[in-house]
């Protein structure tokens, strides 16, 4: 009996034992399944975060380029645009180069810049004075008047170039100027439809077949070429006027017709003159060029020029006359 009760005591302590066991375990169990199961999820968010850092550097680095491939792209069209500008001024020098024959360049532009210290200190300065006197229509009539004047070397060169149409036009112009237009102040002709035109004997010369030759600045007359030149130092002699005044001893006379006509021929393009002194990358290339185009023009009879060149008329014969 004694043994039976002592091995049921036994079993039974064995039963709670047992039960303190299976709850020790199901605890223990619950709890690393609790932690398995929260580990997954960290486990995973390190993975994306590990995911995320890796990838954070990536998309600062693929701004960065996006950024810098902007910056170079523009830069890239900057230089492109500074190249495709400096290879535009240097096809425009290249094109006024070779518009003219200009082997005395370096002493031409020495000349140029004489003229223009010249313009500077006293021509403009008489065209600015001119200006503010004289009011648009009392400069238009003293225009007007040296162009009358002038009208018997046209007539003279009209008839040496066998333009006789053109001869008859300046013949009548002369007639109707000097007369009805009051000594030539009021241009009356060109209001009755009768268009004056300009012919010197550089013109003459090249409708002869005369070579202009290399392009030549003038000390005080600007552009020219040998042709031109020689032209111009003789077109005094086809001057009835120029003969009248030598021949009469007015000397003055000729010298403020010079002057009056330089300053009047000065005034009209002075500020298209300045505008292109502005815009030229070289101002003496530039005005090489116009002048070239502008005397092509008249030596065709083209449609009258608007070139900023002032064409200044010199009486030789005042100079060269011995008394």
């Amino acid at each position: 009996m004694r043994d039976v009760g002592l091995s049921r005591v036994k079993k039974f302590k064995m039963a709670i034992l047992l039960k303190k066991l299976n709850k020790e375990v199901s605890f223990t169990a619950v709890i690393g399944v609790s932690l398995a199961l929260l580990s997954i999820p960290a486990s995973v968010a390190a993975k994306d975060a590990g995911r995320n850092l890796d990838v954070i550097p990536h998309a600062i680095e693929e701004s960065q380029d996006t950024r810098d491939f902007g910056l170079a792209s523009q830069l890239a069209q900057n230089i492109e645009k500074k190249d495709v500008s400096q290879v535009a001024k240097a096809d425009e020098l290249a094109q006024a180069a070779a518009d003219v024959n200009d082997p005395l360049e370096p002493v031409n532009r020495i000349i140029f810049q004489f003229n223009e210290f010249l313009q500077g200190l006293i021509l403009r300065p008489l065209a600015e004075l001119y200006v503010l006197i004289l009011p648009d229509e009392g400069q238009e009539a003293v225009g007007n008047f040296l162009d009358n004047l002038r009208s018997p070397v046209v007539l003279a060169n009209d008839l040496l170039q066998g333009e006789m149409k053109r001869a008859w036009i300046t013949t009548k112009r002369l007639a109707i100027n000097s007369t009805v237009g009051l000594g030539g102040t009021m241009d009356v002709a060109d209001k009755w439809g009768i268009k004056p035109h300009s012919e010197d004997l550089g013109q003459t010369f090249a409708v002869w077949g005369v070579p202009d030759g290399f392009y030549l600045v003038l000390p005080i007359f600007g552009p020219s070429n040998p042709r031109d030149a020689v032209g111009k130092f003789l077109d005094s002699y086809l001057d009835p006027v120029s003969h009248w005044l030598d021949n009469t001893h007015r000397d003055d006379w000729s010298t403020a017709r010079t002057v009056v006509g330089g300053v009047d021929e000065f005034a009209g393009v002075m500020d298209d003159l300045q505008k292109l002194k502005e815009t030229s990358i070289d101002y003496y290339a530039a005005l090489r060029s116009i002048s070239r185009q502008k005397r092509n023009a008249e030596i065709r009879n083209g449609a009258p020029s608007d070139a900023p060149l002032p064409d200044l008329k010199y009486d030789f014969n005042a100079d060269l006359t011995t008394k």
